[in-house]
């Protein structure tokens, strides 16, 4: 029963479409628009009255994304060589910073689960935090058929992000700069399992642990097995403080 009540405190503490809308000085003419980007596919299964989940506005937001990040870029730095260029834009749209971005504005607070994706901690979950980020993109765009005002709400987040992404755009190979660190210390290559994978084909989840001298040192998430292992691989600099 406790658990129960925690969870519905948990949904009434929710936060709408409009109040994050004015919270975020986001416009709509189109509201539904919003509610979509923020209902997670748990919460349509759950809902029936609810018409349709994120995973198509996240689709396009994916698109409208690395379209502005490339012509930001290109703008900002107008001597980097296309390479850099290229790992930039990756820096600066790959899952885990857009759910840094998702943070910052607290959007968890807004997105819309089913009862068990909230109880285990959906609203904290890097891809699930990305995911609806992408979304909000994607509603963004075709509320305003507006390149323009999408870059009016995600510019900022790129500005914030972009000293990071330049000092550590040369990390492009974190599974190959762990491997290098640890066999250097005497030990064996380190080896990746996957723990879980979840959601739906076109957009599962995959959750991955890199084990080193037969203990997890650290773990990682992506969209992708290759994506997750990186990402497990970087956390892993990133504890032993080899990165940044």
């Amino acid at each position: 029963m406790a658990g129960n009540r925690n969870m519905d405190s948990l949904m009434n503490q929710r936060e709408t479409p409009h109040e994050l809308a004015e919270r975020l000085g986001l416009e709509f003419h189109d509201w539904l628009l919003l509610s979509r980007a923020l209902t997670h596919r748990s919460y349509l299964n759950e809902h029936p009255d609810a018409l349709e989940d994120n995973e198509r506005l996240e689709f396009l937001g994916d698109a409208v994304l690395d379209f502005i990040a490339a012509s930001w870029l290109y703008n900002r730095y107008p001597e980097m060589p296309e390479g850099d260029l290229t790992r930039m834009r990756s820096s600066l749209v790959h899952t885990e910073q857009l759910a840094i971005f998702a943070r910052k504005i607290d959007l968890g607070r807004a997105m819309l689960l089913g009862r068990g994706e909230m109880a285990s901690g959906g609203a904290d979950r890097a891809p699930l935090l990305c995911d609806t980020f992408e979304a909000i993109v994607g509603a963004i765009f075709l509320d305003t058929n507006d390149v323009k005002a999408v870059e009016q709400f995600i510019v900022p987040f790129f500005n914030s992000a972009a000293d990071e992404a330049v000092k550590n755009r040369d990390i492009e190979d974190p599974k190959g700069m762990l491997q290098e660190w640890v066999q250097s210390q005497g030990m064996a290559a380190p080896k990746y399992t996957i723990r879980n994978a979840y959601g739906p084909d076109h957009s599962k989840i995959f959750d991955v642990e890199v084990w080193v001298n037969g203990e997890v040192v650290a773990s990682g998430s992506g969209h992708s097995k290759q994506a997750a292992t990186k990402d497990a691989a970087l956390n892993a600099l990133k504890k032993n403080d080899l990165v940044k």
